[in-house]
Order: C-alpha cells, then sequence, then structure tokens
C-alpha cells in the first residue's frame, strides 16, 4: 500500500501583493492580530502562489488579494473580511457587520483602494521578506 507524504497546507493562506507597501502592512496588522496563527502567506508573485492559484480558474491576480480557506478561493473584500473574522479583538464582529454590506458595494470600495495603494504608499522593487519570528506563517 503507497503512502503519500504531501505536505499538509495550512486551512487559510492569505496571497497578497509582496511588492506593495499597503498589503506589506496589511500582514504585519494580521500577523499581530492572529496569535494563533490561523492565517499562513504567500506572495502572489511567488512561486507557492502562482501554484496556490494553478488549482482554480482565476486570472485577476495582482488585482486582489486572494484567500484561499478550506480548498475554496475567495478574493477582494470577501477575502479581507474572511481574515478579519480571525483576528482578535474587535476585529471579528467588525467583519461580521461588513458581511451585511452588499458585496457589489464592498468590492467598489477595495477596488478604488487597489487602484491607489500603489500611489498612496509606495511599491518595492523586490517582495517582502518576512521577519524569522513570522517566517513559519510564510509559504515557500
Amino acid at each position: 500500500m503507497k503512502s503519500s507524504h504531501q505536505p499538509v497546507q495550512p486551512a487559510s493562506i492569505l496571497l497578497f501583493d509582496g511588492v506593495c507597501h499597503l498589503c506589506h502592512g496589511a500582514v504585519q496588522f494580521i500577523v499581530r492580530r492572529d496569535p494563533r496563527g490561523q492565517v499562513h502567506f504567500a506572495s502572489l508573485q511567488s512561486a507557492k502562489g502562482q501554484e496556490l492559484l494553478s488549482g482554480f480558474s482565476y486570472t485577476d491576480c495582482l488585482q486582489s488579494v486572494v484567500l484561499i480557506e478550506d480548498g475554496v478561493l475567495y478574493t477582494k473584500s470577501d477575502a479581507v473580511l474572511r481574515v478579519g473574522r480571525k483576528l482578535r479583538g474587535v476585529w471579528p464582529a467588525l467583519a461580521w457587520a461588513g458581511m451585511l454590506l452588499p458585496r457589489r458595494l464592498r468590492d467598489m470600495v477595495y477596488d478604488w483602494i487597489a487602484r491607489n495603494r500603489y500611489r498612496w504608499l509606495g511599491r518595492s522593487e523586490q517582495c517582502m521578506l518576512p521577519a524569522p519570528e513570522i517566517r513559519s506563517r510564510f509559504l515557500e
């Protein structure tokens, strides 16, 4: 009998724009408020990010943060709010309240922020390198 030793994927993987300063800040925000380490990360530009996306028919790669949760892909405001539900503090309540707003409205706001993120906060020439204490939360 053969057994496969495939590495187990974390239940929640957030794919983010690795050169976006706003996205770097969001990752740091999540790490500080997710002490149980429920959310793991990969850059959308990375080989791992592309590998994870290849299992889905999603083509808008750098236009949205992507959450893969229990094998289901979520984008834009759905991804942000689902991550918010995992954080400590007031964030889960705010995320649940945000889900009451129509997706179309939420995604319009998301798209406006996404269109302006480089202009507002800039971008890096290379992807973020995680600090050693959180490196285990980043997939390679």
